[in-house]
């Protein structure tokens, strides 16, 4: 094994304490895009880092499955059959059925009715911090946000939402950090409300995506309770991370930035579009999906066999410099940006993509023209996740402002 080899971990949370390992990214894109990476007591998986590999594997899903899961630890046999009852773990063209139940929500003219709810919600959590002075921008504004527009979406209590966000990131958490039986407990936890939703729903149906699961049907048959919880598991799951992650590492790009942050506080109308762009690439909330190979074949010429795991990872494709200019870069308004940090397309490409810049843009907007002097006040903490990329806390400070009457 070449010396430089020896140092990669993409297994370790610790490789992802201060975000995207670039290095090793570097190095991998460079001498071996489709790398055979250990695992500890697993039996190890391809780390594909190269963007253009990234987006064959994403879009051949008859070779590259999800059946089997899309993240890098492996479910057990016994509950396999459980998990792949949920959307994000089926092929087409059962996904493609399961997904036709809320894609309407989410495809972009629908998203777009969305705006002035979301605009709300986001000016409702400034006004509730800028009497203060400080805060911790990521669980007092980056994940309050997202939260509380499930539970619109949903149909649920803002604090249900919160507290089902709260259970996200143990379910996320490495295995290193998080033992398997508090993260059985927050899988645990999360079921019995969806399967109280479900019962509530199917009683007493709402204007909302949680009653209109609760009577849709496919092949004639409505979701049961389980299949039900786990669509629900995923709309929590994925409508959350993605936005916090993004609003909280962005921030942090913004305010070690101060020239960027400048421009962008002056002009916030042109230039917001390019920035939220470029945040999602040069933050890519999402580390990695996992996809088992079907059958023997070859990438970036490589044979994989079958059954063999192949990790995509985003962070390390979005900064590719054989697609982006000054990938390492962070730039305000950078005009080409084909990132891939909601997959690389195909089949499964991010549902609630078009809410999540929805998201992000309004909250943006209200920290950028409402928190004037916001400035880091102690060292960010990072996730640890291999699997999502975002800090945990980020204590600021602003000046404060009294609220009116």
């Amino acid at each position: 094994m070449p010396a430089a080899a020896q140092t990669i971990d993409l297994w370790s949370s610790a490789s992802f304490r201060q975000g995207h390992p670039a290095g090793q990214y570097r190095w991998l894109r460079d001498n071996a895009p489709v790398y055979w990476h250990p695992e500890p007591d697993g039996c190890g998986f391809w780390a594909v880092t190269r963007y253009d590999l990234v987006r064959e594997a994403s879009r051949d899903h008859e070779t590259y499955s999800n059946r089997l899961g899309i993240t890098m630890g492996d479910l057990s046999p016994g509950s396999l059959p459980f998990f792949q009852q949920m959307m994000l773990i089926m092929d087409p063209p059962r996904h493609t059925a399961h997904r036709a139940l809320v894609s309407r929500q989410f495809i972009p003219r629908q998203a777009a009715r969305w705006t002035s709810a979301v605009e709300a919600e986001a000016a409702r959590i400034i006004s509730e911090i800028r009497e203060r002075g400080e805060c911790d921008f990521v669980t007092d504004i980056a994940g309050k946000l997202p939260s509380r527009v499930i539970a619109r979406l949903l149909g649920i209590p803002l604090a249900d939402g919160e507290r089902l966000y709260s259970l996200t990131e143990t379910m996320h958490a490495a295995p290193d950090e998080v033992t398997q039986s508090e993260r059985r407990t927050a899988i645990s936890e999360m079921l019995g409300y969806c399967a109280q939703v479900h019962a509530a729903k199917r009683a007493d149906p709402g204007d909302d995506l949680a009653s209109a699961l609760a009577r849709a049907e496919i092949d004639g048959q409505r979701l049961d309770a389980q299949a039900y919880g786990l669509f629900i598991m995923l709309l929590l799951n994925a409508g959350g991370d993605t936005v916090r992650n993004l609003l909280g590492g962005g921030i942090v790009t913004l305010l070690s930035r101060p020239g960027d942050l400048a421009r962008l506080r002056s002009d916030p109308g042109p230039l917001l579009p390019a920035a939220v762009e470029e945040l999602l690439r040069f933050q890519s909330p999402v580390v990695h999906m996992r996809r088992t190979a079907t059958r023997d074949t070859v990438l970036g010429g490589q044979p994989i066999a079958e059954g063999d795991k192949v990790l995509l990872f985003y962070g390390a494709a979005n900064r590719d410099e054989r697609v982006f200019a000054d990938p390492e870069e962070f730039i305000l308004d950078r005009e080409e940006n084909p990132h891939i940090a909601f997959g690389g397309h195909g089949p499964h490409y991010c549902l609630g993509a078009h809410l999540a810049r929805i998201e992000a843009t309004s909250m943006l907007r209200e920290v950028l023209t409402r928190l004037d002097g916001l400035a880091l006040a102690g060292e960010p903490a990072w996730s640890a996740s291999n699997f999502i990329s975002g800090p945990s806390h980020v204590p600021v400070t602003f000046w404060p402002v009294k609220k009116t009457r």
